[in-house]
Order: C-alpha cells, then structure tokens, then sequence
C-alpha cells in the first residue's frame, strides 16, 4: 500500500477512519476533510479538486499527526466522532483477548493507522454541483502514484423527492415531512410525530441506557447492528437495536414500526422526530399499530415482522458456561461441582470446544480434510487430547438432566493463513460464491476488530445457510447437542457490500444476525430438535428465532442496571426468551452482595445463567460459579445463597413454561414493565427497573449495593409478599425487606393460591 482512499471508511457507524471522507456524505455548505492512508515511503501527497468537470485545483495534504506517535494517535481517538469515546480504527483489529478486552489489539493498530495518515479540508460544497478528486502521492524513490478519481455532491433538505407509505392512523405532524437529497437522488426521510404530553416511549429494541426514552436532554437513538463491547449504556448502542416504539400512557396505546432495515434515527423530546435512510426508490415505508393495550399493539408489530417460536421448559433452568472450560475434564469438574454442591443446572454452554478455525471440530481431533461435512465416525478423539469423548461427554450429561449448546461464529477465518479444513471451507466460500460480497463483486473481509479479514458466509441464501450448517449437522444428529450459542452477528459493515437476496449493505446489513440465528434454528428442526439458539445480535425479524442475552458487561452496579433495562426494553419488542450474564461475565470476579443481587434478580427473568470472559488461564482464575465467587471473596453465603435461589427458580419451570406459551401466542411479554399491565399509571415510571414476570409476579431487583430494605412500587390491586404471605394493597409505595437469599417478589393476590407452594420450601 502505498496510498489508500476510502470515501466511506470501513463502514464503522459511530467513527471514521484514517482512510476516509469526513463526513462521508456532506451537507450543503459544509466543506469535508479528505484523508488517505500512505506508507512510509510518501514523501507528499496533493489533491486534484475539479468542479463540475472544469480543470482541478491542487490542493496539498498535511500530515493529520505529524508527532507520528501511537500516543497520539490513542488521544486523537482514532478518528472517533465528536461526543464518542475514542475508538479504534474500525478496520484494525485483531481476535486477541487480552487485558482491557478483544479490542486492546484494534487500538494499538488504531494509533499506527493514525500515524500514517494524510489529510486536507475542501472549500465549502454547495448543492446542485459535482465534485471529483483524486490523490497524487510522491515518493522517496523519486517515483509517484496517483489514485483513482472520486466523486462527491452536496446534499440539502427539502419538502419533496421521496414518498411515505403510511398504513394506520397517520400521527406524522403536518408539513414536517422532508428529504434530503443530493447530485445522486434521495438519500433520507425526516418526519415527526406528534406526542401527547402524558404519553411515554419504549422500544427501539434492547436498550441499555433508558425504558422510557423521552426527554432525556436531546440524547439522539439510532437503530443499528452493532458490537460495542462494554458499557452500553454509556454509550447508547445496542446489539438487538429495532425500528419500534411502543408508546404508552394516553387514553390508549400506540406503536410506530418505520419498515425498514436501513438505519433508522430517533429524538424523543415534546415530539418524536424520525429520520431513517432510505433506497434508491425513494418509498420509505411508516405503520402505526393502535391498540387498547400495550400488548394489542406489541401483537400488531410481530404480525409484520414474526411471532416468536415456543422454546422447550429446560430453557428455563440454570444456563451454566466459562470460556476457559476447554477440555472435557474441566467441563466435567465443573459439572460435578454443581452435583457436589447441591446445585441443580439445565443447560450447559460449552464455548471454547473448537478448533477455532472451522468452528465444526472438537479441538485435538484427528481427521482428513474432506470437501463434504464430516460425520462422527470420520474424527479420532485421543485419549490423551483436550475432547477424548465428546458423544460420551454428552450423552453423561444428558443422563444428569443437563443439556449441551456449542458455541459458534458466522465468520470463517483467514487469520493464521487457513490450513487443513479451514483451507478447504474457505475456497468453497470462495470459489463458490457464497460469501458476502464488496461492491466490486471481492468477497468482502471482515472489517471488524474481532476476527479481522476473515470471510462471511452469505446467510441470506438459503443454498448458503444449508451449506454451512450441513458441516455442522454431525454435531446434532450424532453428538447430541442441543442448541448453539449462536453468537457475533455483527460483522457486516458497509453501505455496499452486495448479498444474494439482492439487498445491499445499507439494507442488509442489519438482518444478518436474523438469518444466522434462523440457519441454526432451521438445523435443529431438521434434526428433530427445538431450535434452541443463544444469539446477542438481532433485528426486526429476529422474534421468530430463539433466545438472546444482552452481550458482553463488566461486573458492576452500573452494569447490572442497564442489562435490567435491556430486558425490559426487549421484551417491549417482542423478545420472550432473554437472559443476562449475570453480574457481568468481564473483569475482576464481582464481590459477594452485586453475586448474589443479581442471582437474585436473574431467578426471576426469563434465562438465569452465569459466564465469564477468557482470562489466557491465569490465575487466580475468574469463572463466576458460585464456589469461585465464595472462594474468591471469602464470603461463606455464597453458595447456600445461591443454591436457594436456583432451587426456587427450579419450582418456578412449569409457571415460566405456562408465561411463554401465553406470550408466544399473543399474549404479554414473559418479562415485562409495569406499564404493560398497569399503562394508564403515571406512578409505575418513577419505578423503571421493577417488572412483572408473567401474570403473576411482581420483581423489583436491588442494583444498589449495602440495601438492606428497599422501596416498592405496588399498582392497584392486592399483592402477597411471596416470602411473608404478608397482604398489601396496591396503589401505593411500600417498604420490604430485602435479605440476599429472599430478593424483594410479589404475587397478584388471584394467583397466590396455586403459587404459594413454590415458595414455602
């Protein structure tokens, strides 16, 4: 490389590139900072400017760090967006897991990219004109390169050049309709929508920052795939981001759903202002869903984009994993422990079993490298390697009432140079024409930190879904496992990438973790199985396609308040099956009261299960089992704690399996805010962290640490204190103790009868 100019960077969402236009696509009067990367040998660098065809102007380019050093670059931010946390060049990662997480690798690449960059600011653009340019570098060697020409307009706002398909009671304020355009056609829609002042807005998909997200000082959503590791709610972003909005609190409720997979922006203030991108048709598509209640309107949305599928009642017993349970002997310790103890587990998730380079095979197993997918009888477990059984392994489990879920990727590796099997999977991808695609017709490369350049199967294809999991279908048919952390959906970045459907990066972007999950959903059907899959990134069309759990936290307060808040924010779109990491899976090993609050508000949301990051099998080691949290913390409660609480969330099964079923066909979310059965309560918002769980049960969570009673919210009705049998009326704030083993839970009064047993052991 001696010089690279990419006018939209790596398609990163919230930050550019040293590589790129900025901004990418200039609004009229604005002028753009034009950079290029270039080698060590680029001694200059000039701009070629033209307008509207006349002869170009030169125009020199400076160096954007000319201390040429990594700290600053690592100040710069990496060319992050203004009001972001500094970020890493989007296209400079690496799949190395150190301390500060997998993106450490990404940043220090960031810095050297940042080093090497070339940058010069345009006069001012006006609409209505064309601009091209191009680079000249200037070599040490005496010799030049000169790049390509690109082109660039301005665009405007106007009240015409797109048309709104609105379906529903049109709420959209009169006149506000516009549409930016530029030298190429229309590129978005903005329009408004009216709000009374009573009325209250949830949605958007997982949501880590607010459940209701109105008037929170100008804070601007957007609805975007997107991995950000950590820290979430700091952020405003999401993996599971939807183009819903649930509004709550007038004379009756409403839904805005923008039908679109493109991205979509949204300010929540004395109105609600949509923006959204829009295709080269210009037809942006808007329905409103009108209801009498919250869960009316919620049934109207998942009739356009999928109702959720019924998953079977093991989902709800304790989900056990670590990503240092490598081996079978560490799988089984760990298993044992959980007998030993007296702690009953459901479903186990194996994440590091593989190769990691096809992501098929069990780490150590000896096999030829075939064109076909491989059956069991084709590998040789020894006896002596890390998986000397894996059928055996599973079949034990299965014999302890334990269920078995691979982890996967959707991505194959490139990184080392793939050998063996890998070799042959990724010149099928290849030569096959099954991988997602750049503009140019190159299959695309990973521009993410995580697994960098490695290749992405095309999902959309159905022909693709069946090739890629048909490799994987031994471990279904004869391995016996049960389900698949089907997890990192995020990886498709750019507006022009090209998939088989016909759809474009900007519009397919966001449905690729929709087809992943449904791939191995479809698999396990096939084999007889329920389509059990594990996924943190989604969209719009995900409902249909298993279970999901909020990503990648750090173990703190903060952290357990927003994953409360993702579930209920979910749950507002139609998730039913969502869990967390509880007490975060990152970091140092929580303190004993953050362990065993948020065991206890796990035990009652729809998936409880532990896990904990790779720590390169340091010592001492961080797996959040409740042995490690006591040994760790030298906290003797944490066991018997625990070991209550899982026992109470074992009664709880068929009451949970019962929830599912009425919400799968219609009903409510499993797990819910108060608004959804109590919407015309303005007092049920100054409690934002306190849901139901079914029909029945109230949960109010404690997230603040050295709470040894906590203040309730209790809508109208009766309500029975599940660990007293105490009666309260509802309508009113109460005060309840709340002990580590007895986390603050209601009962509707109607219900107590057939509940009580569930709680008095």
């Amino acid at each position: 490389m001696s010089m690279r100019h990419r006018p939209f960077g790596s398609g990163h969402p919230y930050a550019a590139t040293e590589d790129q236009r900025v901004p990418a696509r200039p609004l009229d009067g604005e002028s753009v900072e034009l950079r290029v990367r270039a080698s060590a040998s680029v001694e200059s660098v000039v701009c070629e400017w033209a307008v509207d065809g006349d002869a170009p102007v030169e125009l020199p380019l400076g160096r954007r760090n000319p201390e040429a050093g990594a700290s600053a670059a690592a100040k710069s931010g990496a060319g992050a967006t203004s009001g972001a946390e500094a970020e890493p060049a989007a296209d400079s990662g690496s799949g190395a897991a150190v301390d500060g997480g997998h993106l450490a690798a990404a940043q220090a690449r960031a810095a050297r990219a940042a080093a090497g960059s070339w940058a010069v600011r345009t006069p001012v653009l006006e609409a209505g004109r064309r601009y091209s340019y191009r680079f000249r570098a200037a070599l040490a060697d005496g010799g030049s390169r000169t790049s390509r020409w690109f082109e660039v307009s301005a665009a405007s706002w106007s009240g015409d050049g797109g048309k709104l398909d609105v379906q529903g009671a049109d709420r959209i304020v009169p006149g506000s309709v516009r549409w930016l355009a530029d030298a190429d056609g229309v590129q978005r829609a903005r329009f408004d929508v009216a709000l009374r002042p009573e009325e209250h807005v949830v949605g958007f998909g997982e949501r880590f920052d607010a459940v209701d997200q109105r008037g929170r000082d100008g804070a601007r959503l957007d609805a975007v795939v997107f991995e950000q590791y950590k820290a979430q709610g700091r952020h405003g972003r999401t993996y599971l981001p939807m183009p819903f909005a649930l509004v709550v609190g007038g004379a009756a409720s409403w839904g805005l759903h923008v039908a679109t997979s493109r991205r979509t922006w949204y300010d929540v203030g004395d109105l609600l202002r949509v923006e959204a991108e829009v295709g080269r048709d210009g037809v942006l598509g808007v329905r409103f869903h009108d209801g009498p209640e919250p869960a009316d309107v919620l049934s109207a949305f998942l009739d356009e984009v999928g109702r959720p599928a019924e998953l079977p009642s093991w989902v709800f017993r304790l989900w056990a994993s670590g990503n240092e349970w490598n081996t079978q002997e560490r799988v089984m310790a760990e298993m044992d422990r959980h007998r030993e103890h007296g702690i009953p587990v459901g479903a186990l998730v194996i994440e590091a079993w593989s190769d990691e380079t096809t992501f098929t095979a069990f780490r150590g197993a000896a096999y030829e490298a075939s064109e076909e997918p491989h059956r069991l009888a084709d590998y040789t477990f020894p006896a002596d390697g890390p998986w000397p059984d894996p059928k055996g392994m599973v079949d034990e489990l299965h014999e302890r009432d334990v269920k078995v879920l691979l982890w996967q990727i959707p991505l194959q590796k490139m990184r080392p140079h793939p050998r063996h099997q890998a070799a042959v999977d990724a010149r099928q991808l290849v030569e096959r024409g099954y991988g997602v695609r750049e503009a140019d017709g190159r299959p695309y490369r990973n521009r993410g930190w995580w697994f960098p350049l490695a290749l992405m199967p095309d999902l959309s294809s159905q022909q693709v879904r069946d090739w890629w999991t048909a490799k994987r279908r031994y471990l279904v048919e004869e391995v016996g496992i049960d389900g698949f952390k089907t997890d990192g959906g995020e990886h498709a970045w750019g507006h022009d990438l090209r998939y088989a459907d016909g759809r474009d990066g900007a519009e397919g972007n966001n449905l690729f973790p929709v087809h992943y999950a449904r791939a191995f959903g479809d698999l396990l059907r096939a084999c007889g199985k329920a389509p059990v899959t594990f996924s943190r990134a989604g969209f719009a069309g995900s409902q249909p396609h298993g279970a999901f759990w909020a990503g990648d936290e750090d173990s703190t307060w903060e952290a357990f308040r927003s994953s409360v808040r993702a579930g209920i924010t979910a749950s507002a779109c139609g998730i039913v099956y969502w869990g967390w990491d509880l007490a975060g899976f990152s970091g140092e090993v929580p303190d004993a009261e953050l362990y065993l609050r948020a065991a206890g508000a796990a035990a009652f949301m729809p998936i409880m299960q532990y896990h904990s990051e790779f720590n390169h099998h340091r010592t001492p080691i961080r797996d959040r089992t409740p042995w490690n949290v006591a040994d760790r913390t030298g906290d003797e409660r944490v066991i018997p704690v625990f070991r209550r609480l899982v026992e109470v969330r074992e009664r709880l099964v068929p009451y949970l399996a019962e929830q599912a079923r009425k919400a799968v066909g219609g009903g409510a979310p499993l797990m819910r805010g108060l608004f959804f059965d109590h919407p015309h309560d303005p007092d049920v918002w100054r409690y934002p962290l306190q849901y139901k769980l079914g029909d029945a049960l109230l949960v109010a969570p404690v997230t603040e640490p050295d709470i040894s009673e906590i203040s309730v919210y209790l809508p109208e009705g009766e309500w029975i204190d599940v660990w007293t049998g105490r009666a309260l009326e509802g309508g009113q704030e109460v005060r309840l103790p709340a002990p580590l083993d007895r986390p603050p839970v209601l009962c509707a009064a109607e219900h107590w009868a057939r509940l009580s047993p569930l709680f008095a052991a």
